[in-house]
């Protein structure tokens, strides 16, 4: 049965740009009542003001922000149905050569974050018997060199919700991990934009791995399956085949595989261009 979102209130974390700002246009397209958070406050505002929403800056590494941007949703519209926590960021570079703060900062807002999100606003959803949709990714049964952080923390973030669904289920909540490859964003743009080896790695991955996704996609998707309360959702589809497989695809044969096309030429490649950077997150990421 399709759970409509009519008159129902959606908190989107990471909801300035991207994959966040986009689901909250859809979701109140659809009718639903928008609480938005995240760290740009003009952008915020200016959406806040297009969607008639709710917005708070916050930092979802901060228990008290995420805490205040929980209880003033409640404040301004009742309750929570759905949150969904999307806020993410990737550091550039690889774990020879980039700062430490750079890898923990990348864990701590995409694993962290999560489990600050979620336990805040749990005890409202839990009350309105509603859902949960955390956006994992594709990185969680795949790896490629200079992602070592985010692989990690997209991993812990998809096993943090298998056993949260597990925790919430006989109180009437649904839980949700989406996997979405590359999507359109700037998040991905400025990873493009910034590494000849980024373009240069995504030429040679197998589809579906070298899909970039346009971003309406993928919110069609996640709207989808919040409105399905779905299990899980792929972004493309495909990837439910790269998941099932994951034994081969994070094994020796694909190591060599990977070694055999120029890993290592790869590797230095990327470490010599973040170097010339002069910095570890691309030029939209804020808080990195």
């Amino acid at each position: 049965m399709r759970y409509d979102l009519t008159g129902r209130t959606l908190l989107v974390t990471g909801a300035a740009r991207g994959i966040g700002a986009q689901l909250a246009r859809a979701a109140a397209a659809r009718g639903a009542r928008v609480a938005l958070v995240g760290l740009e406050p003009e952008r915020l505002r200016r959406l806040g003001a297009e969607l008639d929403a709710h917005w708070h800056e916050c930092d979802v590494t901060d228990q008290a922000a995420l805490d205040a941007a929980v209880a003033s949703t409640v404040d301004r519209f009742g309750g929570i149905d759905v949150v969904v926590a999307n806020a993410g960021i990737a550091n550039l570079g690889t774990v020879a050569t980039g700062p430490v703060d750079a890898l923990i900062r990348t864990v701590e807002v995409n694993l962290g974050g999560v489990i600050r999100t979620v336990s805040a606003a749990l005890p409202h959803v839990t009350e309105a018997r509603g859902h949960v949709l955390i956006v994992s990714s594709a990185a969680a049964f795949t790896a490629m060199p200079g992602m070592a952080a985010y692989c990690a923390s997209k991993a812990g973030v998809e096993q943090f919700a298998n056993v949260l669904r597990m925790e919430v289920r006989h109180r009437g909540v649904t839980v949700g991990t989406a996997h979405p490859i590359w999507i359109d964003t700037d998040l991905v743009r400025d990873i493009h934009d910034d590494l000849a080896s980024f373009r240069g790695a995504l030429r040679r991955l197998p589809w579906p791995l070298s899909t970039v996704v346009p971003v309406d996609r993928c919110v069609a998707a996640l709207l989808r399956g919040i409105e399905r309360r779905s299990r899980k959702v792929y972004v493309p589809r495909s990837l439910a085949v790269v998941q099932a497989l994951r034994p081969v695809v994070l094994s020796g044969f694909t190591d060599a595989l990977v070694a055999r096309f120029g890993g290592a030429d790869l590797v230095g490649q990327m470490e010599e261009e973040v170097r010339r950077l002069g910095r570890s997150f691309g030029r939209s990421s804020v808080g990195g």
